[in-house]
């Protein structure tokens, strides 16, 4: 799905129009986060976003493997599998599944950590502990009420923010925000811009921790495009923030083609981009979570590899402000699921 325009521009007659039904679906929404999930057992950690589209979540997840891994944990990602066809519970097999078997994200994060899908989240949270999580990493989720969460952690861009503010379809957000910052733990702010202040200082005041955190290019992405005119695409939530890491990261952007969310790129598809870039003597340039939807097997197909996958990895400001957060928090999970089952 491509965002309406109107969602990140001040409120106009579009959103206006649609806010009634913004009010109803926000109302649902709210009503419905306020349930009782299920105890899993063992600590969940939920990575999420305040609106639809991206953030950075997926990178914020992958930090999240790394320092569970530092602390000696096992965590188990589990997912939705958005744009996938499977239902699951089912592990992801980055060698025998697809994008469009358990969604792009999956896919890619299983390549670095077991990854559970299910639509039934319950029925991923027993497999994942049948996989030996010590930790269950919820891959969004946030808003879904189907199992409790020690820790929920969101993250937001700090150049997009919250667009409009407003409540779908009238603007991005996925609930009403006064309820969406009652349920956050800990926010996480990616970047330098000046759009998610408010948020932060909404967060801070509830005395609840505000980590930055920035987006950093792998060495071996930047050594591959070092010197290269490029030509880049997207078909992720911010397509715009991708263009955006090229440049800061030295990279000569030369075209920039965006596409919506999840776009499943067809093989003419990447011929037209690949015909483009040899025209002009440009390198084509994409995500990893956009390589991902093209893996057949888990490999490239021959007329995908010209593509160049850009990596990046989430650092955060205070690193250790993070760990001591994390392990608090599943220190006091640990706590109180054994004084409810001494």
């Amino acid at each position: 799905m491509r965002e309406p325009a109107f969602w990140h521009r001040p409120p106009s007659w579009s959103s206006r129009l649609l806010m009634p039904l913004g009010a109803l679906y926000g109302a649902v929404a709210g009503l419905r986060m306020q349930r009782q999930g299920l105890d899993a057992g063992i600590p969940v950690v939920c990575v999420g976003n305040y609106h639809t589209g991206g953030a950075g979540k997926t990178p914020a997840v992958l930090a999240l493997t790394k320092l569970l891994r530092d602390l000696d944990e096992t965590p188990v990602v589990l997912s939705r599998g958005y744009g996938g066809r499977l239902r699951g519970p089912i592990m992801v097999d980055p060698k025998r599944h697809a994008a469009a078997d358990v969604g792009d994200e999956p896919l890619m994060l299983a390549r670095t950590v077991p990854v559970v899908v299910a639509r039934d989240r319950r029925g991923g949270v027993a497999l994942a502990r049948s996989q030996g999580a010590s930790v269950i990493l919820m891959d969004d989720g946030f808003q879904n009420p189907a199992i409790a969460k020690d820790a929920s952690l969101i993250v937001i861009d700090s150049s997009r923010g919250l667009g409009n503010a407003c409540v779908f379809p009238a603007g991005p957000l996925r609930a009403p925000l006064d309820q969406q910052l009652a349920r956050t733990d800990a926010l996480i702010v990616i970047g330098d811009g000046a759009a998610a202040k408010a948020v932060a200082a909404g967060i801070a005041t509830r005395g609840r921790p505000v980590l930055s955190a920035h987006l950093k290019p792998n060495d071996a992405s930047l050594d591959a495009l070092a010197g290269k005119r490029v030509l880049a695409f997207a078909g992720i939530g911010d397509p715009a923030r991708f263009f955006r890491t090229l440049r800061t990261g030295g990279i000569e952007v030369v075209r920039a083609r965006a596409f919506a969310d999840h776009h499943p790129f067809s093989h003419g598809e990447i011929e037209t981009l690949i015909a483009e870039a040899t025209r002009e003597a440009l390198t084509l340039v994409t995500t990893e979570k956009d390589l991902a939807r093209l893996r057949q097997g888990g490999e490239l197909p021959s007329w995908a590899k010209a593509i160049v996958p850009f990596a990046v990895t989430l650092e955060f400001d205070d690193a250790a402000g993070l760990r001591k957060f994390v392990t608090e928090r599943l220190f006091q999970a640990r706590e109180k699921k054994y004084r409810a089952n001494p």
